[in-house]
């Protein structure tokens, strides 16, 4: 029995003798099947062909993503806090060494994921480190291989610690969250975003799509939404979902300002 993983988005399946049929995740317009058709892998391959690199972003927050990159290339993020660590995303490899360094480092209390996209082995990382797993209870349907680790939330905000809160903002998923850190930034606020909140190569505006691979954008009463679901909360900085693509000052401002282009654009103004 083998837990097999979807070579393009890096979702785990539950154990069996054979890969699965079809990828539920990929099938779904907010991603794609490669013309090349479905295929798989499994842990004890991608951990041969691939391993984790680090990063430090600033004091409190680290980067982990895969190298050569792996499905999706997302980054999950190490966020520690005096009351513990968060994981905030996930990737499909845990590695020796990443599961070593993240002990050594206090181990964690929680992992929290953004949306399905970024579902990929939560169910190893959860049990490697005994913590539970926060999803927002609107994306229940997407969960394709149940644990007991899962903790599905419900409302707007969920706060996991003094300082570090859970918003479920919708968009791309119903349930699509971000976190919310009051220290980071030197205290002026961090948004870690996946890619609920997209942020663009220039690192100076952001995005908001239904699919980003199929470039299938969101209805401007959508993006009213959103944008009004992150108004109370203040943070100059925005880190996304990929290397490099991070807003560095004036997050803030510059989701409303994208925001209004953005509507602008799509109601043909």
């Amino acid at each position: 029995m083998t837990v097999f993983l979807c070579t393009t988005c890096g979702t785990s399946y539950p154990p069996s003798p054979e890969p699965p049929a079809r990828c539920p995740i990929c099938e779904d317009e907010r991603q794609y099947v490669p013309a090349s058709g479905q295929s798989w892998t499994a842990w004890e391959a991608l951990s041969v062909a691939h391993r984790n690199a680090w990063h430090r972003h600033e004091a409190g927050l680290l980067s982990v993503q895969t190298v050569p990159a792996f499905g999706i290339n997302q980054r999950a993020f190490l966020l520690r806090t005096p009351a513990g660590n968060i994981l905030w995303d996930c990737i499909a490899l845990l590695d020796a060494a990443t599961e070593e360094l993240i002990h050594g480092l206090g181990g964690l209390v929680g992992i929290a994921v953004s949306h399905p996209h970024y579902y990929t082995t939560m169910q190893d990382w959860a049990a490697a480190f005994d913590v539970p797993i926060h999803l927002h209870a609107a994306d229940r349907a997407w969960v394709v291989r149940p644990t007991p680790a899962i903790r599905f939330w419900e409302g707007e905000a969920l706060e996991l610690m003094p300082g570090v809160t859970l918003v479920r903002v919708g968009g791309h998923f119903p349930g699509g969250t971000v976190l919310h850190w009051v220290d980071g930034a030197e205290g002026e606020g961090v948004l870690l975003a996946g890619d609920i909140v997209q942020v663009t190569p220039g690192a100076r505006r952001v995005s908001f799509m239904w699919s980003y691979p199929n470039m299938m954008p969101l209805p401007a009463d959508e993006i009213r939404r959103v944008t009004a679901s992150l108004e109370p909360w203040a943070f100059d900085r925005i880190y996304g979902a990929f290397a490099g693509q991070d807003v560095r000052t004036d997050g803030h401002a510059v989701v409303q300002r994208s925001a209004a282009r953005y509507i602008e654009l799509v109601e043909g103004r």
